[in-house]
């Protein structure tokens, strides 16, 4: 069975960040702190989880 994808949480606030990781969270569908998603397992999403991981909690949906 192939992977559905992940469900990404921001565990941590966008003060003091980038203009881009800020764009990345906003693309992932993110707004707030402990807001969740499922996201598709596709090359585009997860270089906009690579380039915030410091700031999200990652778990692969199955």
């Amino acid at each position: 069975m192939a992977k559905k994808g992940f469900k990404v949480t921001l565990k941590r606030g966008l003060i003091g960040t980038t203009r881009d990781q800020r764009d990345a969270v906003r693309c992932l569908g993110l707004r707030r702190i402990n807001d969740s998603k499922v996201i598709a397992d596709n090359p585009a999403n997860r270089g906009q989880i690579y380039k915030v991981q410091h700031l999200l909690n990652v778990q692969v949906e199955k």
